[in-house]
Parts: C-alpha cells; sequence; structure tokens
C-alpha cells in the first residue's frame, strides 16, 4: 500500500489549487477561514462557478458529464478547495442523491434532474430524519399512497439541513406496512413548491436556522418521481448514506480549521514556548494530541483511497470515518474556545452585521468562536449517531 502521491498527482493538485485560487472570491474565503456566516448567495455563487468549470460534480464519471476523476484526484481537489478557504459544496444535490439517480434512476430521470444538479441552479434537501425516527431510519412514517399516476404523501420530517433554500427535496417515504419494515421504503422525489409543503425553520442555540420542519399535507407527486422500484427505497438508501458518512468525516475542513486553531493560540498567547507557562505547555500538547488524530484520520482516508485505486475492496468503514471526523470537529471547536478564553463571544447577528463584534473587544479573530461550538455539538449525532455506528462497524468490520 503506497500512501505518497506521485508526480502527476502532484501535478494535478497545483493545477486545480491555482484554478481554485484564480477563481474564489476573496470575500467568500475570508468569510469561511474565520468562520463567519455564509448567505445562500454566497453558497451557490461558489457553486455556479463550480458548475460553470464542471466541477461540482467533481465525483461524477464522465457519462454523466463529470471530470472522471479517480478517487486520489477527488480527495485533492476536496484538499485545495478546503485549504483555500471554499465553502463546503452542499452535498445534498451533487454528492447523494445524484448517484441514487445515476445508479438506480431511469434515463428520464437522470436526463431531467442530474444538469440542474451538475450545473448549481437546483437547491436539493435531504427528507431522511422524522421526530421519531433519526438512526433509526426503518421507522420511518412518511406515508406515500399509489393515487393512479400520482402519490399522495403526508407526513413530517424534521432537521432537514437548510431547507428553506430547497427547490427539491428526496425523501423516504413508507408504501407498505407488510414484512420487515426495511422492505416497506420508497425513495421519492417531490418539489418543494408543490401545494402542502410546508417549511418550518428550527432556531438553533446559535440563533441560526439552520434546520428546519418540512410538513407534507397531501402532496402530490407524480408517480415519475418515484427512483428505482416501490419497496426498494431502503436499498437506495444505503447506497446513499455511504456517501454522507464519508463526507461527514472532513479531514480536509479539519486541516484547515487545526490552522485556524493554531493561529487563535498565538494571538491570545497560549501557543509560542516562550509564552504562557505551565498552562500554555499543556495546551500545547491538546493540539499536538489533535493534530496527530487529523493526520491518522487522513492516513485512514488515503488507505480507503490507495484500495480503491488498486481496484481493491476497501474495508466497509464508512461509519468509522464519520465517528472519528465528528469528534475531531468537536474537538478543535473546545479548544478554540479554551485559547480565546472569554473572547469567544456568543454569536450575536445583529452586531456581526454592524461590524463591531470582535473588533470592539480587540479580539476579532474569535469571532463567532461560540457558535461554531454549539453548532458542532450536532455532528456525532446527525448521519447516524456515533453510538450506532459503533454498533454497525462492530458487526460489519470486527465480524
Amino acid at each position: 500500500m503506497d500512501l505518497s502521491f506521485t508526480a502527476e498527482e502532484q501535478k494535478f493538485r497545483e493545477d486545480i489549487r491555482a484554478w481554485v485560487r484564480a477563481s474564489l472570491p476573496q470575500e467568500i474565503s475570508h468569510k469561511v477561514h474565520n468562520a463567519l456566516r455564509l448567505s445562500r448567495d454566497d453558497m451557490q455563487r461558489w457553486a455556479r462557478i463550480l458548475g460553470q468549470k464542471g466541477w461540482l460534480g467533481y465525483g461524477w464519471p464522465k457519462q454523466f458529464g463529470g471530470p472522471g476523476w479517480n478517487a486520489i484526484q477527488k480527495h485533492l481537489f476536496e484538499e485545495e478547495c478546503a485549504l483555500a478557504g471554499a465553502p463546503r459544496i452542499i452535498p445534498f444535490g451533487p454528492v447523494m442523491v445524484a448517484p441514487v439517480i445515476m445508479a438506480f434512476g431511469s434515463p428520464e430521470q437522470q436526463q431531467r434532474f442530474l444538469p440542474g444538479i451538475a450545473s448549481g441552479e437546483v437547491w436539493w434537501s435531504q427528507g431522511y430524519s422524522e421526530p421519531g425516527s433519526g438512526s433509526d431510519l426503518a421507522s420511518v412514517k412518511t406515508r406515500a399512497e399509489r393515487r393512479g399516476d400520482k402519490y399522495l404523501v403526508n407526513g413530517q420530517k424534521t432537521w432537514t439541513t437548510l431547507a428553506q433554500y430547497g427547490d427539491w427535496i428526496f425523501c423516504l417515504v413508507r408504501t407498505s406496512t407488510e414484512g420487515k419494515p426495511q422492505t416497506g421504503i420508497s425513495f421519492l422525489l417531490i418539489d418543494m413548491k408543490s401545494p402542502g409543503v410546508t417549511v418550518r425553520p428550527i432556531t438553533l442555540l446559535d440563533g441560526e436556522q439552520e434546520v428546519n420542519e418540512v410538513f407534507f399535507d397531501n402532496v402530490e407527486v407524480p408517480a415519475g418521481n418515484l427512483i428505482g422500484e416501490e419497496n426498494k427505497g431502503w436499498t437506495y438508501a444505503k447506497h446513499l448514506l455511504s456517501h454522507e458518512r464519508t463526507n461527514i468525516a472532513d479531514v480536509n475542513r479539519a486541516k484547515r480549521e487545526l490552522e485556524r486553531l493554531k493561529r487563535i493560540a498565538k494571538a491570545e498567547g497560549v501557543y509560542e514556548a516562550s509564552q504562557g507557562g505551565p498552562d500554555a505547555a499543556r495546551f500545547r500538547d491538546e493540539i499536538a494530541k489533535l493534530e496527530v488524530d487529523v493526520v491518522a484520520l487522513e492516513m485512514l482516508v488515503l488507505r480507503v483511497l490507495s484500495a480503491e485505486k488498486s481496484g481493491k475492496n476497501s474495508l466497509d468503514i464508512a461509519g468509522l470515518l464519520k465517528i472519528r471526523g465528528s469528534e475531531i470537529q468537536q474537538r478543535y471547536s473546545e479548544l478554540m474556545m479554551l485559547a480565546a478564553g472569554p473572547y469567544a463571544l456568543p454569536f450575536i447577528e445583529e452586531a456581526m452585521e454592524a461590524g463591531w463584534q470582535g473588533e470592539y473587544v480587540g479580539a476579532a479573530h474569535c469571532a463567532p468562536l461560540a457558535s461554531t461550538y454549539f453548532n458542532l455539538r450536532k455532528t456525532t449525532i446527525y448521519g447516524g449517531s456515533n453510538e450506532v455506528q459503533r454498533n454497525i462497524v462492530a458487526q460489519t468490520v470486527l465480524g
């Protein structure tokens, strides 16, 4: 197993780095590097820039309009975008539902939906979790009843990320109550402008409305929006979740945020060997341990990529990547808070918009650390809680 990059791969990295630096708007990069709020326009603007280049669907094969990159090239692209301060690609369209449409959708569905995803023009949302169905997705209750050439959908989804911006939503819906719960689930694409769809934002601890409740009240959905076969949605959902959990690991974001942590620690005098005394030494130890774990996570990712590149079957460790990646995200947000101390200000939207929070107290590099800390409490829960993922890893990897 060779984890080093070839000369051709290094050249590919340099080409990606040059393009991203030339194409990424500086005001967006500044927001990302300082954890400031990204608007819908910011995220959509970058998506369209990538779409024009043909790289929003960077993981797509050429037959569907993608660049046809191998696993190593995709990793290098993700890393260079993250280090440059590019917003994360909103995954629900290009990373999650698109592979399902490619693998299980009809040619007509592929022609209808993939171009809008690839261009960044159509914003997709994910309708999986429900008030009583989170990690246990087999218990979903949102019902879709076949009525001629349509489905009538009733129910509720929750924790739906950025659904307030959504044009379309892909949903797990129950189409049968016979047999095992998994056998009665279907995968349905729903236009969020349809009558009967209501989106209600949920205000989080940091004051943001990142997630939503989505209600379906007698929503009519054409039968042509069913992906694959009725009652086979569980198979398609598992295909999608492997992409989601690998994406959550986000080792490239961790590397960028590790550098931000060091900048904050240096600015607060708790990083340099000549500053801070014994407490600073202990804090530097914590940063060092975090850096070791980030490198270990990267090695695990590269191990998977090496196996894919050589055509070997890699271990089924999407859950393990999710566990370690999500825990690392929480740790670097905690260390940032500790480094900043009282300057780890809570996020106050009006103050940030006015431009004084942080600058007013001489600690602009610290704003808004509390917001990031609170937001990342979710990472060990969403995408399948880490407790459930550990059970899955024990069963599928350890035997």
